[in-house]
């Protein structure tokens, strides 16, 4: 019998790998550093009173403070994280398949289609973080008793309102610039999602204090809290290992004078191919609304004025009465995950690549074929992991109904369901990367055992 070992044993011994692991964890403590600066012209006391009152922890801005790891409430020039970023690709993977010359770039040459995109995020993102600068500081001004910060684009108030939005537009791209920092010297590809991850689990200590602090449930919710994560996280790790197996017959080889017989394989097509992304496009997307009803909250026509409100009652997560805003959420995770595998298998064009190689899918004609045939399958076996995604999204909601004594997503899951989700993937992704670099650089053992 083999038994193989990865190697882990030997992380530390590797310089190379060493120096990556030290390299990421400096940049994301630079990055949970800078996440305490607060924006230019804050008013710390009114600041202070409004993060201590309930509607700041039970509102639209809660949610958005849990998943930036506390930077909105501390009114921080990283507020907005790497979201305006991530936004700015919702936005141009969008446009891709609708704009005929866009996706026709991305087609003819998808290294410099690649390229092209990853520069017109960048730009897009600038904007983007400058609206949602302006949205945040709506929002939570509208919420505090008293403002928090002097904002308006006339009279004293213009040169602080620039201020604010230019070092708060400079911290988004700030956080942006060191993901891509970890990306090309630490841990690789990994930098925006451990970005994510840092603000989120930043949060864990303080939501362990918020379930320690009711006295009454304090070891009931303990209890259900650590079975549900338990729980949710094997589910989440069952589906993100789950994958149907096509098998594909690859031509033979010759060697010399004689020619090898087919080789039988497999091509193994994932249930969630998406992975954690369509729940980071739900929740981007899903605080437009409220976002963009801000802007017309002090309108002076009345009808206006109440529809801002409306919306931003509408478009808040907390309380049991919100399943109109839970529903949307689940429905747009869903769209997204068929949305964003679709994207992704169409780019990997299994069907040609195939092709050039001489491989069939027994009983399928090659080329476009094949791919419709991919198409379908990946779509099939996508269904279960999309539903399973928008489960795990609206998961604190039903949580709610089922045991009103768990309301707070943040109190049964420590860092929300989408939140461990996102976790859970990146801690998956990272593991595997490092796996990877040992094998590369051949710290694996085998032992022959009998």
């Amino acid at each position: 019998m083999k038994t193989t070992f990865s190697g882990w044993r030997y992380l530390w011994k590797s310089f190379d790998i060493r120096r990556k692991l030290l390299i990421t964890l400096g940049l994301l403590a630079v990055y949970r550093l800078a996440a305490n600066v607060p924006a230019p012209g804050v008013d710390t006391d009114a600041l202070r009173a409004f993060t201590q009152s309930a509607s700041a922890q039970g509102s639209f801005l809660g949610f958005l403070d849990l998943l930036s790891g506390g930077t909105v409430s501390r009114f921080s020039i990283l507020a907005m994280g790497v979201y305006p970023y991530i936004t700015a690709q919702i936005i141009l993977q969008l446009l891709t398949p609708i704009i005929p010359a866009l996706q026709q770039r991305m087609e003819d040459d998808p290294r410099e289609g690649r390229k092209w995109m990853e520069k017109w995020t960048y730009y897009l993102a600038v904007p983007m973080a400058a609206l949602s600068a302006i949205g945040q500081i709506n929002i939570i001004n509208s919420l505090a008793q008293q403002p928090i910060i002097t904002f308006g684009f006339s009279g004293a108030a213009l040169l602080p309102s620039i201020t604010v939005l230019l070092a708060m537009t400079a911290g988004t791209m700030f956080a942006i610039w060191l993901g891509e920092l970890i990306s090309e010297f630490g841990i690789r590809g990994q930098g925006l999602s451990l970005v994510i991850f840092a603000g989120i689990v930043a949060q864990i200590p303080n939501n362990i204090r918020i379930v320690m602090a009711d006295e009454q449930n304090r070891w009931l919710l303990l209890a259900i809290t650590l079975f549900v994560i338990v729980a949710t996280i094997f589910a989440i790790v069952i589906v993100q290992q789950g994958q149907r197996n096509v098998p594909v017959m690859y031509p033979g080889r010759r060697v010399g004078n004689r020619m090898s017989m087919p080789v039988k394989g497999t091509l193994p097509l994932r249930v969630n191919l998406a992975g954690m992304i369509p729940l980071i496009f739900a929740s981007a997307l899903l605080q437009f609304p409220a976002i963009v009803a801000s802007y017309f909250q002090n309108s002076g026509t009345e009808w206006v004025r109440n529809l801002a409100v409306s919306t931003q009652s509408f478009f808040n997560p907390s309380g049991i009465n919100s399943w109109g805003y839970w529903l949307i959420y689940f429905l747009f995770v869903v769209v997204f995950a068929f949305f964003y595998t679709d994207v992704l298998f169409a780019q990997q064009n299994y069907g040609e690549n195939l092709k050039k190689q001489g491989a069939q899918i027994p009983g399928v004609n090659r080329g476009p074929a094949t791919q419709k045939y991919l198409t379908r399958v990946q779509r099939r076996i996508t269904l279960p992991g999309a539903f399973f995604l928008g489960l795990v999204a609206i998961m604190p909601f039903l949580m709610q109904l089922l045991l009103p004594v768990t309301a707070g997503s943040a109190g049964i899951f420590l860092v929300s369901s989408a939140g461990l989700l996102i976790v859970v993937g990146v801690v998956r992704d990272t593991f595997m990367n490092i796996d990877a670099e040992l094998k590369m650089h051949g710290y694996q053992d085998s032992l022959l055992v009998r």
